[in-house]
């Protein structure tokens, strides 16, 4: 089958693998429809590296057809139209069933100290081979797929892998009160969708702060008061103009759905650069112990939010020796709460929302739908903002 390949630091290949098959009584194969390109799919692009494998396949946010079942999986059968989550979870261990499947007992890998296994996403949850492919094995397949109607476009039920959970679990974690404020910094396929998220569940306020003209334009026509980082000269500035817009006290919640790859910080940034250029025998060890992120997102969400108010954390950060400001935070009673989007805890409330109405937009959610094989290009446009890149999808 064709998949897309890591094979280097912003170097990914299309290329012929071996088709995947049953290997557990617990598997499914399932034939890709439509698979996405998502920021975290960058950071292994770049920032990660140390923890790739020339030839590891790519990708996590997948849809398509069950062609085969083991014999440990009675609620699917072939022909059965499903959604993967991105992360592999059990369903019955004592973690799943308190709804935290991306802690899953039985998948955690423990050889990395790291919780649950994840499709496509380095040596740290499991080495997985991802989405990005004709077909995939997907391990728990007991509990993991979503099955969903026949009928609506792929777009209609794709983002339940990734995108939908995540920005329902950083609204759901943000406890915005009803009527309230809540600020959205970064407005990539995450930030965008917590807006949309935040609107629906009854937010009086909601703010996006990017930028990006497409991004920014995007979040406007569906009601989002916007901010360009660009028109101010210092994030204090910025700070400032949201506050005017809330009594002076600044949102009750901010959603922080940038991550580690937020700009400014040439420092980390370079450091981040650096790490990733060593031979991996060096570079993977150092990073375990002393990786940096780069926070100006994080510190720009920190100073924004109330006092008394929550953070919440969708961005994936990755550093092990991040300094955090923890006289402000405590001095400020924030809460922060973050973590992998807990796919299954989710779904059930989301599917709801994936009508012919699409209240959330997802039917057009998507900027650019491409064949897999420009995989290499579609990587390289998203890395680099181009061509009004939010959301790429691509067909196998």
């Amino acid at each position: 089958m064709r998949a897309v390949t890591w094979q280097g630091k912003r170097d990914v290949r299309v290329e012929n693998v071996p088709d995947p098959g049953i290997q557990e009584p617990t598997d499914a194969v399932v034939r890709i429809t439509s698979t996405a390109l998502c920021g975290s799919d960058l950071h292994l692009y770049e920032v990660l590296t140390p923890f790739m494998t020339p030839g590891d396949i790519l990708g996590h946010e997948p849809i398509g057809i069950v062609e085969e079942v083991g014999a440990g999986v009675p609620d699917l059968q072939a022909g059965d139209r499903v959604v993967v989550p991105f992360q592999i979870a059990c369903g019955n261990c004592w973690m799943c069933l308190t709804g935290l499947p991306t802690q899953c007992e039985t998948t955690q890998v423990t050889g990395e100290g790291m919780g649950a296994a994840l499709f496509g996403y380095t040596r740290l949850y499991g080495s997985v081979p991802g989405a990005q492919a004709e077909y995939l094995r997907v391990p728990q397949a007991q509990f993991g797929p979503i099955k969903i109607p026949e009928g609506p476009p792929d777009d209609r039920f794709v983002y339940l892998s990734d995108v939908l959970p995540t920005a329902w679990q950083a609204v759901q974690y943000a406890e915005v009160p009803e009527g309230g404020s809540i600020a959205v910094l970064g407005l990539g396929p995450i930030g965008d969708m917590a807006c949309r998220v935040a609107q629906v569940r009854g937010a009086g306020q909601v703010f996006g702060v990017d930028l990006v003209t497409e991004r920014l334009k995007r979040a406007r026509e569906r009601g989002v008061e916007t901010f360009d980082l660009r028109s101010f000269d210092h994030e204090k500035e910025l700070v400032a103009a949201i506050r005017d817009r809330t009594a002076g006290r600044g949102p009750d919640a901010v959603v922080d759905a940038v991550g580690t790859e937020a700009h400014g910080s040439a420092a980390a940034r370079l450091a981040q650069q650096a790490a990733a250029m060593l031979p991996r025998r060096l570079s993977a060890p150092l990073a375990e112990r002393l990786t940096f992120d780069r926070l100006a997102a994080l510190h720009t969400a920190i100073d924004l939010v109330r006092r008394g108010g929550t953070i919440s954390l969708s961005g994936v950060y990755g550093g092990t020796a991040d300094p955090v400001p923890l006289l402000t935070l405590f001095d400020k009673q924030i809460q922060i709460r973050m973590g992998q989007a807990n796919v299954r805890r989710w779904s059930d409330d989301i599917l709801p929302y994936l009508t012919d109405e699409d209240p959330l937009g997802v039917d057009d959610f998507a900027t650019h739908r491409l064949s897999l094989n420009d995989a290499p290009h579609a990587y390289e446009m998203f890395q680099h903002k181009q061509d009004g890149a939010v959301k790429v999808l691509m067909k196998p």
